[in-house]
């Protein structure tokens, strides 16, 4: 069985007429427009996703923190990313909610996502991700979504981390071929997350679309499922303004069901990826059974 998951959520509140500009990205939008996020996701449900995928990948305490709020009300909006997926998921039963935990280059806000090696210890990084992970475990999502880590390192203390969590994780990383973004090789990277003992899925997104197949493999090589997907095949350049998508969009919906055919067992779309393609994408996976 497939489970469609949903599309990017900065492209969609763009199309809606929402900036997303700054460094809190989406997450600025829990604290000031919370019911256009839970407009994107009631867009998604409708479009055929199985699984709305929480405000939260640019969240952090630290995050609302520097951008003015105190910590307690921070603590607030990470934890109403959850309700409001939860609120909207209750409209459509049998739907899903992934708490998405992004990398800690998307709190930097300055394009390492794309990049790791932030020149930060393991330390850090523990004491980045163990909050979130525990402030979103208490509002009771389906799954936890380990989005777009671009390097080993950080996989490694967020593999420690989600030992201690008690839900179904997926975990992806983004990649450059068939290495992640930092370099190492992506089968070595897939085989670490695969170690996750309630891990469901193992694989990559926010990914050239061209990239997919090779993961696809060395995804189910690890003797987990894999997830996919991709961002429209554009390329995000960091910039002090905020930076920019560039190239042109090559994502193929079609794609979509030699993808599942191949070993995939949640697919969708990231970044420039909207409600329309994961329509067609439900609809390939339907004639995938």
């Amino acid at each position: 069985m497939v489970t469609i998951l949903d599309g990017g959520l900065s492209n969609a509140l763009e199309a809606r007429g929402q900036d997303v500009s700054g460094a809190l990205w989406t997450a600025r939008l829990l604290d000031e427009s919370p019911e256009e996020i839970a407009a994107v996701h009631r867009t998604y449900f409708a479009a055929g996703a199985d699984v709305a995928t929480t405000a939260s990948y640019q969240a952090s305490v630290p995050g609302f923190v520097a951008a003015g709020m105190t910590e307690t009300y921070a603590t607030e909006l990470l934890r109403r990313s959850v309700r409001i997926a939860r609120e909207v998921a209750a409209e459509a039963p049998g739907r899903l909610v992934a708490a998405s935990i992004g990398p800690y280059g998307a709190y930097l806000a300055d394009g390492s996502e794309y990049r790791g090696r932030y020149g930060v210890d393991a330390a850090t990084l523990r004491d980045f991700h163990a909050p979130r992970l525990a402030l979103l475990e208490t509002e009771d999502p389906d799954l936890i979504a380990v989005e777009t880590i671009p390097d080993i390192e950080e996989a490694e203390v967020l593999v420690d981390l989600l030992d201690d969590i008690g839900l179904p994780v997926w975990f992806s990383y983004s990649c450059a071929g068939t290495r992640t973004r930092a370099g190492q090789p992506l089968a070595d990277a897939l085989a670490l997350a695969a170690e996750v003992r309630s891990v469901v899925a193992v694989g990559v997104n926010c990914c050239d679309p061209a990239d997919v197949p090779a993961a696809i493999e060395l995804a189910t090589a690890t003797g987990e499922p894999a997830v996919v997907y991709p961002n429209s095949g554009e390329t995000w350049t960091a910039s002090p303004e905020g930076g920019d998508w560039t190239g042109s969009p090559h994502f193929r919906p079609g794609e979509a069901l030699g993808w599942v055919r191949a070993g995939a067992a949640y697919v969708g779309g990231c970044c420039r990826v909207g409600p329309e393609e994961i329509a067609r994408i439900a609809a390939e996976a339907s004639r995938a059974g």
